[in-house]
């Protein structure tokens, strides 16, 4: 393999350990549980580094690693509700504005042409405070008893974030594509 293509490799092996968190918070084991998520986490700055370190950043990686990073945390937010960790809700709120933003891309690819899905500051928050609750869950689940009202209050940031960034997606890109319809061609 060309070391090229390193950051792309560790980009797969996260996509391929997503699937490992719900099933191992399903059969009980948190601390290996816990240790997937840590090892995807260095993973995904890993991966980023050396490809800014070494100038090899592909368009495929930049198609991947956002893929890898929302089916982590989908499948382990998953994974938390089966083991009562999370509320319904949230999850359901996390996946529908990921579903959006999905479904806009795919509709700006339509319209527009390609997609160049650089997040906000909003989008940025959102991201790090699901991580945080991700672990958070995790680091209880794994014997380190945090207090419930912790937990609570991380999950109505988290649930008031990923509502605000999913309509900053919908009002940003929905005002782009209006613009370009509106716009006559040249």
């Amino acid at each position: 393999m060309n070391l090229r293509h390193l950051p792309n490799a560790i980009t797969g092996l996260r996509l391929a350990m997503a699937p490992l968190l719900p099933w191992l918070l399903w059969v009980g084991h948190y601390r290996t549980a816990l240790a997937v998520a840590l090892v995807a986490g260095l993973s995904d700055l890993l991966d980023g580094f050396i490809a800014k370190r070494f100038g090899w950043q592909s368009r495929l990686g930049s198609l991947l690693d956002p893929i890898a990073d929302k089916l982590m945390l989908g499948l382990a937010m998953l994974g938390l509700w089966l083991v009562a960790m999370l509320p319904a809700w949230l999850v359901g709120l996390v996946l529908v504005r990921d579903l959006v933003i999905v479904v806009g891309a795919a509709i700006w690819w339509r319209i527009v042409g390609p997609f160049d899905g650089q997040p906000s500051l909003l989008s940025k928050l959102n991201t790090l405070a699901q991580v945080g609750l991700v672990l958070l869950c995790l680091v209880e689940l794994a014997g380190w008893p945090l207090p419930l009202q912790l937990r609570r209050e991380v999950v109505i940031a988290v649930a008031l974030l990923t509502f605000l960034s999913g309509l900053d997606y919908i009002i940003r890109y929905g005002v782009r594509v209006w613009r370009h319809k509106r716009t006559p061609p040249a």
